[in-house]
Parts: C-alpha cells; structure tokens; sequence
C-alpha cells in the first residue's frame, strides 16, 4: 500500500511540473490541424477525380 501512495504522491509531483498550452496557443494548433486537413482533403479528392476520369478514358 505503500508503493501505491509513493507512486501517486510522485504522479502529482510530475503533473505540478507540465507546462500547460495556453488558449491561444491551443487554438493555433488546432487552426493549424483543421486547415491542413481541408488541404490534404483536397489534394485526395482532386487525386482521386483525376484517377477516376483516366480510367474512364482507358476503359
């Protein structure tokens, strides 16, 4: 049981030591993560058009 209270008593202690984001920092990343997911979309999407009118061509 020791052990167990040892532990958690040093959980705490590392979680005092974390250096939490900001919120504008927060929403910076999560800008950053939304617009380059539409962009990386849109690049698949386009891809997958173009592949899919080739084949239309060939067969």
């Amino acid at each position: 049981m020791g052990k167990i209270r040892q532990f958690c008593k040093e959980c705490v202690g590392e979680l005092k030591k974390v250096v939490w984001p900001t919120r504008s920092e927060v929403l910076s990343s999560v800008k950053v993560v939304f617009i380059s997911t539409i962009v990386v979309a849109l690049i698949l999407g386009l891809l997958d058009w173009l592949f899919t009118e080739g084949l239309r061509l060939i067969f």
